[in-house]
């Protein structure tokens, strides 16, 4: 944490005050009209939205929504300090286009630590020991990870296993063996490769022993790929966040042990699909757009994610914050014989069926048609891939209302097409294109 002056500590406890009496739950209008005020006011000093005038709660439902794609385009113009007067400098991994730089004040810094590190602590408990195992050079999230630990006064280690000349995954293997760890920070489809790693090694017991949590953030994860995680680790394993280096996190795992929206921080609301723009209820898909509460560095008004998700318990004020169930990328989406693929719904296929640990999508664009390949865990039995391809086509049928054009097992796949979000976007990662030219 970057706290080095006294101003910097009275951000910390403006923070933690807020915090202790809004976190966890939907705050009432004059807290939200109060944070919007003071956000809009910030985002003045930028050239994007210098002109947009004085603030009032009618104003700010009438400035359009900014776009993604805007904000990638032209970054520096959201900008409210030069490069050089920021804390840390960071940039998106560039998974839905070019890199997009984002330099961060201690003020933006301390209140998304203090903020998620609200949520955190139910997992995060004194005595932890944590492997954060999320890139930390240039992306923000092992920084962040590293910072909630710090205070929450809890002991961990950095250990990026591709991290070339210093981390790989014999070193992440003498590490547990030594350190033990109790909590795990990392991307599934890392966790994944790990996994591969340890079994063929007949060792993922051993180092599976100390592990009490596993927190996967970076990708869409989905409840049957996450209790298969635990029945192969033997321990709790949680959606752990979702944000982005853009606009920080936007929703954690907390008190309750799921992972709900962190409206104490961030103002939501839901593009729907016939474009109206709406206050999140329970039950509706939309699009979600952000006003981040406390950016300072980079202030964002009413940011398009391009994210769809699902709201999924009630929206009031004074209630728990509401849970959510996050789609994917409307970016990932595409149309195959006529069924719109979805990751959340192809894995809760796929991992809800089988012990695959990867698979991949072959689309074929001059039959309108998919084929299914999968990577076989280690130990897999090969006399039951017929049943199992069969179970797969009924599956995805009536939850997908696809067929395959085939299924295919093979032993392994790219280390890429497991990678994810973590270096890739699941279209670029899981989908393969024959027949056109993407």
């Amino acid at each position: 944490m970057l706290v080095h002056s006294d101003q910097d500590y009275g951000v910390l406890k403006d923070a933690e005050r807020e915090l202790q009496l809004q976190a966890g739950h939907i705050p009432d209008a004059a807290f939200y009209e109060r944070k919007l005020q003071a956000v809009w006011t910030r985002a003045q000093h930028s050239a994007h939205y210098a002109h947009i005038g004085q603030y009032s709660y009618s104003a700010f439902k009438h400035l359009p929504p900014t776009a993604k794609g805007l904000l990638k385009s032209q970054p520096l113009n959201f900008c409210t300090v030069e490069l050089g007067e920021a804390a840390k400098y960071y940039a998106t991994t560039g998974t839905t286009g070019e890199p997009t730089p984002t330099p961060r004040l201690k003020e933006d810094i301390i209140w998304n630590a203090v903020s998620v590190a609200s949520h955190w602590r139910a997992v995060l408990r004194p005595g932890a020991r944590v492997a954060n195992l999320m890139p930390s050079d240039i992306v923000p999230v092992g920084d962040l990870i590293a910072n909630v630990c710090e205070y929450l006064d809890v002991s961990h280690v950095r250990l990026y296993p591709f991290t070339t000349g210093i981390t790989d995954w014999e070193r992440v293997c003498k590490t547990f063996d030594t350190y033990k760890p109790t909590v795990l920070f990392i991307a599934p489809g890392v966790l994944v490769q790990l996994t591969r790693y340890l079994k063929q090694r007949e060792m993922l017991q051993t180092f599976a022993g100390s592990v009490r949590a596993i927190m996967l953030l970076g990708e869409v994860n989905t409840q049957p790929f996450r209790e298969r995680l635990a029945r192969w680790w033997r321990c709790e394993v949680f959606d752990a966040s979702y944000g982005s280096t853009e606009t920080g996190t936007l929703a954690a795992v907390g008190e309750d042990l799921h992972m709900r929206l962190a409206t104490a921080t961030n103002y939501f609301e839901l593009l729907l699909p016939d474009g109206r723009l709406v206050t999140p209820a329970e039950g509706l898909t939309g699009r979600l757009v952000v006003t981040p509460l406390n950016l300072y560095a980079r202030p964002l008004l009413r940011l398009d994610t391009g994210d769809s998700v699902t709201i999924t318990t009630p929206w009031e004020p004074g209630r728990a914050s509401p849970g959510l169930l996050i789609n994917g990328r409307d970016s990932d989406s595409i149309v195959v014989g006529g069924v719109a693929l979805e990751i959340r719904a192809v894995e809760e296929v796929v991992y809800g069926a089988c012990d695959a640990t990867g698979y991949v999508i072959e689309v074929d664009r001059q039959s309108d048609s998919a084929a299914l390949i999968l990577e076989r865990d280690v130990g897999w039995d090969i006399s039951q891939e017929a049943q199992l391809q069969a179970d797969l086509l009924e599956r995805s049928e009536q939850h997908m209302g696809l067929r395959w054009s085939r299924v295919l097992f093979v032993n392994n796949l790219s280390a890429l097409n497991k990678s994810g979000a973590s270096q890739k976007s699941w279209k670029k990662t899981n989908l393969r294109f024959v027949g056109d030219q993407q």
